[in-house]
């Protein structure tokens, strides 16, 4: 099973970017997408199926042109659900499951905390809600594979010069303290599986040349429980791709 999870800052900017010629080049199995930015109406449906996405699972904020999240499948899943059960959440678009098998595949774009203090306890409170959504999922579905946009760099490896960013989100104390807390329930981060390189990020800002001087932050993710990790085959960022102001991250199990 191959998995490319991509947050593309918008899906119909990136197609117009070119992105479905290269998701045919790369033809994972599961396309797992944040930040849509669309109702499932706007979404070119009709060419994903010309590749084999014949399962679309598309979980779209209320508010228009706003987050969204959604897993294009080749696959059938089993079963699959949108949201968390929790309204002020889902109606945000945040987070998809699928069950394949003996695996489920968790989709999530975390709540960005960068706009002020009411967001970034909002984004603490999603931390805590889908942690529980997770262990409760565990229970009945014990092989996880959580993918996405977290919002969130874990280690100081992870981020540019990260003496300067203690006090930023995305880098806060009590942000990593949750990721390290997280890890520590029983959760493996897959890339780091493969590959203990600095400077290997999947998101830059738009200023100043950030992403052609690679001054950058790793905060996508495919992180999955500790049951799986025996199945892990490789894990990377195609860094390559430019249709967003992130990369798409890489997982084959």
């Amino acid at each position: 099973m191959k998995i490319i999870s991509f947050n593309l800052n918008g899906i119909r900017s990136a197609i117009n970017k070119g992105l479905f010629d290269w998701l045919e080049n790369e033809s994972p199995d599961l396309f797992c997408v944040q930040e849509t930015k669309a109702q499932p109406e706007q979404i070119d449906t009709f060419t994903l199926q010309s590749f084999g996405y014949k399962y679309n699972i598309i979980h779209s904020a209320v508010k228009k042109g706003y987050s969204g999240v959604a897993i294009f499948s080749k696959l059938k899943p089993d079963y699959y659900s949108i949201g968390i059960g929790r309204p002020e959440f889902d109606r945000e678009g945040r987070v998809v499951r699928a069950d394949f098998g003996d695996i489920t595949v968790v989709c999530v774009y975390v709540p960005s905390g960068t706009m002020g203090d009411e967001r970034q306890a909002v984004k603490m409170k999603f931390l805590d809600e889908f942690t529980a959504y997770l262990l409760n999922l565990r229970k009945e579905r014990p092989n996880l594979l959580i993918c996405g946009d977290y919002n969130i760099c874990h280690k100081p490896i992870d981020i540019n010069s990260p003496e300067r960013h203690t006090n930023v989100s995305g880098f806060l104390p009590e942000e990593r303290e949750w990721f390290d807390s997280f890890i520590d329930l029983g959760f493996v981060d897959t890339f780091r599986e493969f590959n203990k390189k600095p400077e290997q990020y999947s998101w830059w800002s738009f200023r100043a040349g950030s992403r052609e001087r690679n001054i950058g932050w790793r905060i996508d993710y495919h992180i999955v429980t500790e049951s799986l990790k025996e199945r892990l085959i490789e894990a990377a960022i195609r860094q390559e791709a430019v249709f967003s102001d992130h990369a798409p991250v890489f997982v084959e199990l």
